[in-house]
């Protein structure tokens, strides 16, 4: 929001601070000021001209020699005449212009000189708008490619930056949603008004009317749902002339952003500035019907709005039809059918109430963001849309010669009421930690303009509809402190026993795990806590719903995550996308599962890997070695080896969505599901455009809470060991977990290993079985071990083996 400085003392002319300390205190007290500019700072010896004659350049098809008078103050020896060329193709005699005079700083600090152009001495330049400052997007259609002409009345030599005000400062606010009040000037006057105690005044305009004939003469009005359109005013102004606005009106909406368009158009936009409401102007002949209807559009409805595009409506967007007719969108753009033009002789003044949601569905899905639909989708002063539309058609007439008729053609639902918020000034004091008397806060108020009522200690508040964003005690204590001042609160340290700081458990196994996977050559990354809807249970460990968000600012970031992996995948993508083909990622993050009959989610502590690539390059003398299921499974090993926890970890196979049938198995720890590791299924990888690649994902907390056995030192062992060999022809679908857990169980106190030496499957051995190899050590930590102990723990394995899985011993 674009204030305008000059504007702003209009409505309160005692305002004597300058607009920079206006917005370091505007910064403080709760609106933040982006910037503050001035156009005509920077610009130096431009004045205003007459072209007394204009003839074609004899060298050139687009150039004209021009007279100028600029008075004798500025060209004395030529008698107050300069000769200046210039290319604008809008340029002619008898017009005031804006002449740069030799040595004159223009826009960008640009300096103009003396010259010849072709052979022609040219003393100057005239300008254009844009070569003051002014951005193409606001200068008027008519002189966008030309310069800019001035009205006849224009005095000869005055200096343009005060002609036009152009010393004026523009503020840039930055309103957050719960201050909209401020998207206006009349809002911001009474923010301004409070912060330095002076009462804002609105200027009015007051037309008469023409009361021999009533609106409703000229056209009814009707309204489907009062949910979609609250409150509907049309007023008609007859007998108008369509011309330019005078120039204090299109200098002020250029100087905060709006293009004039003519003297209706811009008397809209002027009080919708001014005052934050939406208008909208209609040609009144141009209507179909002279019955405007509100409605909900038509599924496929399509109506040309003012920008010349055909907009095809759904059932979400409110229409303003004329007849059966739409010839506007509520809340968002007119239509091009009504338009006002230079034909236009009576205008029907629409001021109406719109359903925020619908506003912003429609602005969303059409891409169609105008001042309109911003200030609906925020909020607008519910209590002055009958005074706007007064003033608008008032001040219409004035600028256009028209008339107003009598009266309004309306639908209005709105019951505006005051809020009412009963405090005391201890609850001020408490919250704030001051000692504010009763008198301090009620001055307070009276400086917000906001009534009371004092009961003893009680204070009810009474808030103004432009205050919409008040209704709560905290809302009251927060106004208090920023027209009090944030820097005179007293600045008090919490009173808290004191504890040594330390790391919390979580957080101290989470920099262990961080530590150990970077020291195995992982790479940590931190993707987004919000993703689709899609990608929220994409191998999600638990099947519960998900998190949505009330207000998502899109719909990728709509959701919270219930797995790591959804990000991992998209960092992945993006960096194989990018060549960086070679990937190990770790990351330690929440996930979050909703809880029935619960406003607060579940969230848990995971971590996740992602290998892909190939683990070793091409070289002279070997060749590059892709990354397998073993080597993500050796990462896991290590860390939990190191965690100490691998002595219960259990890996068994399992068939899970959105992963490899064959290559995929769940992590058991002591009997608990904590995880799954795997290859992800072809398709997914096709659908990320991902070569082989491996994935796992576990729950932190049952690792911390494992029970582990105490650490115990013991001596280098004196005794030798002795191994045995046992070769084994079983089942394919046999695990090497499971035989593990009987060759434990059956091996006797004295083993202290057992190693998977050798693997084989193929025709030699028969369909469906596969040949293992172990290797057993055997030692007494106490005496040497006897081959009888040995041989007797060998023949328990056997049996053991046998009679649980009728494996063949080879």
């Amino acid at each position: 929001m674009l204030i305008s400085y000059e504007w702003l003392k209009e409505y309160l002319p005692n305002l004597s601070v300058s607009p920079q300390e206006l917005a370091d205190k505007m910064s403080t007290t709760g609106i933040e000021i982006e910037g503050v500019s001035s156009i005509g700072e920077t610009l130096t010896k431009i004045v205003i001209g007459k072209t007394i004659d204009v003839v074609d350049h004899p060298d050139s098809d687009h150039l004209h020699i021009c007279q100028v008078e600029v008075g004798l103050d500025h060209a004395p020896e030529e008698q107050g005449v300069l000769q200046i060329v210039c290319g604008a193709p809008n340029v002619d005699k008898n017009q005031k212009v804006i002449v740069a005079l030799s040595g004159a700083r223009i826009v960008n600090n640009i300096k103009i000189k003396k010259g010849k152009i072709r052979g022609v001495a040219s003393n100057g330049m005239l300008c254009s708008l844009e070569e003051l400052g002014f951005p193409s997007n606001v200068i008027p259609k008519e002189v966008a490619n030309g310069i800019f002409i001035l009205p006849e009345d224009a005095p000869i030599g005055s200096d343009i930056v005060d002609y036009l005000g152009l010393n004026d400062s523009v503020l840039e606010l930055s309103i957050t949603p719960n201050r909209a009040d401020a998207l206006s000037m009349y809002g911001t006057a009474y923010e301004v008004g409070a912060i330095y105690d002076e009462t804002p005044h609105i200027h009015t305009y007051n037309v008469p009317t023409d009361t021999t004939k009533q609106v409703k003469d000229y056209v009814q009005v009707s309204v489907d749902n009062p949910v979609d359109c609250p409150a509907y005013y049309m007023t008609i102004i007859k007998d108008v002339t369509i011309q330019p606005s005078p120039l204090w009106l299109q200098m002020r909406l250029m100087k905060i952003g709006v293009r004039p368009i003519n003297n209706v158009v811009d008397a809209t936009n002027y009080m919708l500035m001014a005052y934050g409401q939406p208008l909208h102007a209609f040609d009144y002949d141009t209507l179909p019907q002279k019955h405007i209807h509100v409605r909900k559009a038509n599924e496929h409805e399509t109506l040309v709005t003012l920008d010349d595009t055909t907009r095809t409506l759904t059932v979400d967007d409110i229409v303003i039809t004329s007849g059966d007719t739409p010839v506007a969108l509520g809340g968002v753009m007119g239509g091009l059918d009504t338009e006002i033009t230079s034909k236009t002789t009576t205008v029907a003044l629409e001021t109406a109430v719109f359903n925020p949601k619908n506003i912003r569905l429609t602005s969303k899905r059409l891409n169609l963001r105008s001042e309109s639909s911003a200030r609906y989708e925020k909020g607008i002063n519910l209590a002055i849309v009958k005074e706007v539309a007064h003033q608008a058609a008032a001040l219409i007439a004035e600028l256009s010669g028209g008339t107003v008729v009598s009266g309004y053609e309306a639908i209005d639902t709105l019951d505006v009421q005051p809020s009412r918020v009963m405090i005391t000034t201890d609850k001020i004091n408490h919250a704030l930690g001051a000692t504010l008397t009763q008198q301090e806060v009620l001055s307070i108020f009276d400086r917000l303009a906001f009534e009371y009522n004092v009961n003893g200690t009680d204070i009810d508040v009474i808030v103004p509809p432009r205050r919409w964003d008040i209704a709560i005690e905290s809302d009251i204590i927060e106004e208090v402190a920023r027209i009090y001042g944030y820097d005179k609160l007293p600045s008090t340290l919490p009173v808290t026993p004191a504890v040594s700081g330390r790391l919390s458990t979580m957080q101290s196994y989470v920099r262990k795990t961080r530590s150990l996977f970077e020291g195995l050559g992982y790479t940590q990354v931190i993707g987004y806590s919000l993703t689709s809807p899609e990608k929220s249970g994409l191998l999600a460990m638990a099947a519960d719903d998900a998190i949505s968000l009330a207000l998502p600012m899109s719909e990728e970031r709509s959701v919270l995550r219930r797995s790591l992996l959804s990000g991992l995948l998209d960092i992945a993508s993006y960096n194989i996308a990018r060549g960086n083909t070679n990937l190990s990622l770790y990351e330690t993050g929440r996930v979050f599962y909703a809880v029935p009959d619960q406003v607060q989610p579940r969230e848990e502590e995971h971590i996740a890997l992602l290998l892909t690539g190939n683990k070793t390059e091409k070289t002279w003398n070997s060749k590059s070695e892709k990354i397998t299921f073993y080597d993500l499974k050796g990462t896991l090993e290590t860390y939990f080896e190191k965690m100490g926890v691998s002595q219960d970890i259990v890996y068994k196979p399992v068939k899970k969505e959105n992963m490899h049938p064959g290559r995929t198995a769940s992590i058991v720890l002591n009997g608990q599901e904590i995880g799954f590791i795997g290859q992800l299924h072809p398709s997914l990888e096709k659908a990320y455009d991902l070569p082989e690649t491996y994935v796992c994902e576990c729950l932190v907390l049952p690792l911390i809470t494992y029970q582990r056995q105490a650490l115990v030192q013991t001596e280098v062992p004196k005794y030798p060991s002795m191994t045995r060999d046992i070769a084994l022809l079983v089942d394919k679908d046999l695990s090497h977990a499971d035989i593990l857990t009987v060759l434990k169980e059956n091996a006797g106190a004295y083993l202290v290993n057992v190693h998977l030496f050798d693997y084989y499957m193929g025709d030699n051995i028969g369909l469906n079985k596969k040949s293992l190899a172990y290797r057993l050590t055997f030692m007494n930590l106490k005496a040497t071990l006897v081959e009888e102990d040995v041989n007797k723990a060998m023949q328990q394995v056997t049996t053991a083996l046998t009679e649980t899985f009728n494996i063949v011993i080879r």
